[in-house]
């Protein structure tokens, strides 16, 4: 049967290429230290954000965890109702938090 070939062959498959590579330097080179992984954030806050803007969006944040517990605490019974509950009361706390000082920085702005 004939088998048509391309000409040249299909590029090699790097992902495959890089992984035979490693695998033979793990086994020929069993001292060599691995890179580390490049240590990038995964997430990060703008170093230009706002004061306003950031305790806006923490504002949200807490109400959205707030909400979500609330959730959770209906389909749970016993003591794991009770944490989520408590979590809950922490995440209101520092809504409040959060809350005075959204008051105060608007009385700075008009005042």
């Amino acid at each position: 049967m004939y088998k048509v070939t391309p000409n040249p062959p299909n590029d090699p498959n790097l992902k495959l290429d890089q992984a035979a590579r490693r695998a033979i330097d793990h086994a020929l080179n069993p001292n060599a230290e691995p890179s580390p992984p490049p240590s990038t954030p995964l997430f990060s806050v703008a170093d230009d954000a706002s004061n306003e803007m950031l305790v806006a969006n923490s504002y949200e944040t807490f109400s959205s965890v707030t909400a979500l517990l609330l959730d959770l605490s209906d389909e749970l019974t016993g003591k794991q109702r009770d944490v989520a509950l408590a979590i809950h009361q922490l995440s209101e706390l520092g809504m409040l938090l959060v809350d005075k000082l959204m008051e105060r920085e608007a009385a700075v702005a008009a005042g």
